[in-house]
């Protein structure tokens, strides 16, 4: 177990409106560990299938493990969350055109709602360094 009180931590926003809101960091890195907050695609994919907005939150996670000192291949863990389950084999795609060498582990949840009734799916990772 470690003890964060001796380990360096740094919150990297997004700018995100929400984070003001809710109190939170599109990631924080904590040692080695980066945490990547539950990401959806932004507004402009309102309209779009799950697996668009997949691929859109994917790309918003890479820019925050970025900015936070890392790359995609030290996701070790993702969590999806689906609206519909009927989503998850084109999710799974889109999951697998990114994590396909790097295979961390991951679950798929349906969800009631996400924060926005056009949201199809939000994706969390989780990084070690």
């Amino acid at each position: 177990m470690h003890d964060c009180r001796f380990q360096i931590r740094a919150n990297h926003p997004s700018g995100a409106v929400h984070e003001t809101i809710f109190g939170y960091s599109r990631a924080v890195r904590v040692g080695n560990d980066i945490y990547i907050s539950g990401t959806c695609a932004p507004p402009n994919y309102a309209e779009s299938d799950a697996d668009q907005q997949a691929s859109a939150a994917l790309k918003l996670i890479e820019q925050a493990i970025i900015d936070a000192g890392g790359r995609m291949f030290n996701v070790v863990r993702t969590v999806v969350y689906l609206r519909d389950i009927e989503d998850a084999e084109a999710v799974a795609r889109v999951h697998l055109s990114w994590f396909a060498t790097i295979r961390p582990a991951t679950t798929v949840v349906q969800v009631p709602s996400l924060q926005r009734p056009w949201q199809k799916v939000a994706i969390e990772a989780y990084a070690k360094l």
